[in-house]
């Protein structure tokens, strides 16, 4: 795909995520823009929240050894707010929400963010 990719993820949530895939099957993010652990990524098992038109799907993220996409999807309202940022799913120790699937292993999700470039925007497209 050319253009410019809206979301990236660290090594360590890569990792993650294979651990999570291997244990709960196939994966999907949400970030609503709630406050506290509703402005973190939450990871679910695909199709278990249930997204709908207040949501924008922002990628499909292709992650080494998960055999299928990782949908990452967003409120649009937050989406509002951050779509003019790169974001990058990161991994940090401690305990995030107990609705996102990594919480039983002492770590959470959370969003690292930065502008694009004007060069990143031109290749958004749109």
């Amino acid at each position: 795909m050319d253009g410019t990719a809206r979301i990236a993820l660290s090594a360590a949530a890569t990792e993650l995520l294979r651990l999570l895939r291997e244990q709960h099957g196939p994966l999907m993010f949400h970030q609503s823009g709630g406050c506290c652990d509703g402005s973190a990524p939450m990871c679910y098992p695909a199709g278990e929240f249930r997204t709908g038109s207040s949501d924008v799907l922002l990628a499909r993220l292709d992650v080494e050894g998960v055999p299928e996409p990782v949908d990452f999807w967003m409120s649009a309202d937050q989406f509002e707010r951050w779509q003019h940022t790169h974001l990058t799913v990161d991994v940090v120790p401690g305990r995030g929400s107990g609705f996102s699937l990594e919480a039983p292993e002492g770590v959470r999700f959370l969003i690292r963010s930065r502008l694009f470039t004007e060069e990143e925007r031109a290749g958004l497209g749109g």
